[in-house]
């Protein structure tokens, strides 16, 4: 069974690429996009702090208006779906006080026998400034970007992460920030226009002997 599960992970991975040209007319089955979606939720974190929000745009109107703001590259309006991911700004007490109340609730036990991890991840923050926090709240974000790149191939789904955009226009257009967040990294997904020229060029990779160092037995 295992060498199937390889040979199927590391085909999808091959077979994905950032897609340039997507197929307007092809959208992500409800059902398609539940899974995509639980692939975000199950994203791990820093201490499972998951800060973070994913703001997914359908509405063709809004998406048109974003496009000037995303370099007018037609990924934006032509995907079926866009996904901005956004940080929760100026994280702090309050956020580690509902962490910790939401892992008393799945876990059934009690918050006062959470006290000694509250005060790791309450010293954790407090020893970086609030710019220092928005810098690791972002590298948090490319952590579920990756999740749902692969969750994406894996179902055979195209996408293209995109850092081509202006994130204070985003975080304007779609008010972001009157809710305490800020975009930082997009993702397109749907499926690849016949016609996509990037479809028929090989994948470029050094090879692994290039990037992956073991050290060690």
């Amino acid at each position: 069974m295992k060498p199937v599960v390889h040979e199927v992970l590391l085909g999808q991975l091959k077979w994905r690429y950032a897609t340039k040209k997507f197929d307007p007319a092809r959208k992500i089955s409800p059902e398609d996009w539940r899974t995509l979606e639980q692939a975000l939720v199950q994203s791990p974190s820093s201490f499972g702090l998951q800060p973070w929000k994913f703001f997914v745009v359908t509405d063709r109107a809004l998406r048109e208006k974003l496009k000037p703001a995303s370099w007018n590259q037609s990924q934006v309006t032509d995907a079926s779906h866009l996904v901005v991911f956004a940080i929760k700004k100026n994280m702090g007490p309050a956020d580690v006080e509902r962490y910790v109340a939401r892992i008393a609730e799945v876990r059934d036990v009690a918050p006062e026998s959470l006290e000694s991890y509250k005060k790791m991840m309450l010293g954790s923050l407090s020893t970086r400034s609030v710019e220092e926090v928005n810098v690791w709240a972002e590298h948090q974000v490319y952590i579920a970007l990756g999740f749902f790149l692969c969750a994406a191939a894996m179902l055979g789904i195209d996408a293209c992460p995109l850092e081509g955009f202006v994130p204070r226009k985003y975080d304007e257009i779609l008010g972001l920030a009157e809710q305490g967040y800020g975009s930082v990294v997009l993702a397109t997904a749907g499926y690849r226009a016949a016609d996509d020229s990037y479809i028929a060029l090989p994948k470029v990779r050094f090879k692994t002997e290039e990037v992956v160092v073991p050290i060690g037995d």
